[in-house]
């Protein structure tokens, strides 16, 4: 039986990680601008999508299909930015 200082340091060092995970999945975040859209553009990548991917698509004139910022319609302009801490 573990005894229970054992114990207690397990569920920290669970906690932790989780917490680290969690603040992990917050980088993945993508963050743009863009002079005529108000604020900034917060986009969560999908699986095997990168944020190169969504500036792409957000710079490409006639890219149409996907919700990004809002499903805004702006094309051209839209650099990358550093995302607000959560």
């Amino acid at each position: 039986m573990a005894r229970p200082t054992t114990t207690m340091t397990l569920w920290a060092l669970a906690g932790a990680v989780a917490a680290a995970a969690t603040a992990l999945a917050a980088d993945t975040r993508c963050c743009f601008t863009n002079p005529a859209y108000s604020g900034t553009c917060e986009v969560m990548p999908a699986t095997n999508e990168t944020c190169g991917d969504i500036l792409s698509y957000l710079n490409t004139p006639n890219s149409s299909g996907k919700s990004y910022c809002g499903g805004t319609s702006i094309r051209g302009g839209w650099e990358p930015v550093s995302c607000p801490k959560p």
